[in-house]
């Protein structure tokens, strides 16, 4: 397991407020009152910075991870050394991969913190022993599961049949959708997403994702930089997206 920072060395208990606001957590949210708060008794927050990494491809899978502050990619890496953003996780996500820590897998991507993050930790086994007493929950978790199954696939059918500027239009209207913070000139992206990220997100190269992203730019789809990024014809995007 890959050692956090010296600024994440020591864990830091929830305090009850915190523990509240992770209630609409999918695998959390499907827990009696009772086994959630036995759940969340063993969480603990750990601190990252830009230079850190959370866990590695192919460190073992001892914990759900859980976003509170900021923003984690999860990479992929090819035996040529060449890298593709899986997702972007955000504030509330959960991550792990899900999949693998029910299999007893290892980790399939890196967790790589794009700035200042805090995460929360969940110890695996303590949620599996609740599952082991809560038949009803284990359900809600294999329907889960099957969810993110249906994403997987879903985004694999993008990748292979749409264009380019299809598969980006899709991506930001993702993220606005999920992510976005209204403003007064749009949708704010809260997170940098640079030219190469959005390349590694949708299959292109970085070239390809430039060209695009000016030609979004010049139509008044988006506008601003990697580090603020705005939506400005979120339903234009859409009917690209579908097109």
């Amino acid at each position: 397991m890959s050692k956090p920072s010296s600024k994440s060395s020591s864990n830091r208990r929830l305090s009850s407020s915190a523990q509240g606001e992770l209630n609409h957590i999918p695998l959390l949210k499907i827990l009696s009152s009772a086994d959630r708060q036995r759940v969340l008794q063993d969480l603990t927050e750990q601190h990252y910075t830009k230079k850190d990494v959370i866990f590695r491809e192919g460190d073992p899978t001892e914990y759900f991870h859980i976003v509170k502050e900021g923003t984690v990619k999860c990479v992929k890496s090819s035996p040529e050394g060449k890298e593709c953003t899986l997702k972007m996780l955000m504030p509330g996500d959960l991550f792990c991969c899900d999949a693998a820590a029910f299999e007893g897998a290892r980790h399939p991507g890196t967790a790589q913190p794009m700035g200042d993050v805090s995460i929360l930790r969940m110890n695996k086994k303590s949620y599996f022993e609740m599952l082991r007493r809560n038949p009803e929950a284990a359900i809600e978790v294999i329907k889960h599961l099957g969810n993110r199954l249906n994403e997987a696939q879903e985004k694999a059918k993008v990748l292979a049949l749409d264009r380019a500027d299809q598969r980006l239009a899709s991506l930001l209207v993702e993220l606005a959708t999920k992510n976005g913070v209204k403003d007064p000139q749009g949708i704010k992206l809260p997170m940098r997403l640079t030219r190469q990220d959005m390349a590694n997100m949708v299959g292109t190269t970085t070239e390809t994702a430039i060209r695009i992203m000016s030609r979004f730019k010049r139509d008044r789809l988006v506008s601003g930089t990697a580090t603020r990024l705005m939506i400005r014809d979120l339903a234009a995007l859409k009917a690209l997206a579908s097109a």
